[in-house]
């Protein structure tokens, strides 16, 4: 499995703390076939302020860490990437390499919790026609999209994409965010997820148990979510949007569940 959207990296952000903190949870990660881990560092985010984000001092940081890494024999390889903040300058800030993956073809974005601010989905298509495809991370968290799941369905037919939380789908951020996970998924809404651990307690790697879960709700086609799609944004290659269900439709919903299944 690859796990795309973590904060391992220790001492960087508000993910590990230090190294042995850090090993720990890769090794507990390497336990439940986790094979890629995707560091995406915190950027632009208030909570960043005083810590250093430029792209050779974290390059150096992964490097370090994967050293360590070998040296306790654990079968993981740390990539490197950010989680972006949402300001009106996502076309500005897609020069510098630590904020986009695939060569340039991806940005992974997060917003604040309670509120989209005004013009985003304008600053998300400017971002997309300038050849970069924005990932929404965890939108399932964000009240506005657990009062109104349609938003998400007008993000993807703009051409965006979604991760979400594994600990969303295994309740750890409360009965909304499970929910909307969820139906995001009963939906094909959902192209990656990921733990988004941030320690070796509560905000673990959890990417097994989630698995188990996903696969109960739409089958085989876990799989894209945790090994193809995260290997094809690696490599830059194109990642297609599955057709969005209308679970409203019961006998389209059906239907789509047995041929993932069968």
């Amino acid at each position: 499995m690859i796990d795309f959207h973590n904060h391992v990296l220790p001492g960087a952000d508000d993910g590990a703390k230090d190294m042995a903190m850090a090993i720990s949870m890769l090794k507990n990660a390497s336990s439940q076939g986790i094979t890629d881990v995707v560091n995406t560092i915190h950027f632009q985010h208030p909570k960043m302020e005083g810590k250093n984000v430029d792209y050779l001092y974290i390059q150096s940081e992964i490097n370090k860490l994967q050293e360590e890494i070998d040296k306790e024999s654990i079968a993981i390889k740390i990539h490197m990437g950010s989680e972006v903040f949402y300001l009106p300058n996502l076309t500005e800030i897609k020069s510098d390499p630590l904020n986009v993956f695939g060569h340039g073809k991806y940005m992974l974005i997060e917003f604040q919790t309670y509120q989209l601010p005004p013009g985003y989905d304008e600053e998300l298509y400017r971002l997309l026609m300038s050849g970069t495809t924005p990932i929404i991370a965890h939108p399932e968290r964000y009240k506005p999209i657990q009062n109104d799941i349609n938003i998400v369905e007008k993000l993807i037919n703009s051409g965006c994409l979604m991760q979400i939380d594994a600990g969303s789908l295994l309740g750890q951020f409360g009965k909304d965010c499970k929910k909307s996970a969820e139906t995001m998924l009963q939906r094909n809404m959902v192209h990656f997820m990921g733990s988004d651990s941030h320690n070796d307690g509560k905000r673990n790697f959890c990417l097994e148990s989630a698995a188990k879960m996903c696969e109960e709700l739409i089958g085989d086609m876990t799989t894209l979510l945790i090994y193809d799609n995260p290997q094809k944004l690696l490599i830059g290659e194109k990642i297609e949007p599955f057709e969005i269900i209308d679970i409203k439709d019961n006998t389209s919903f059906i239907n789509k569940m047995f041929n993932w299944k069968s």
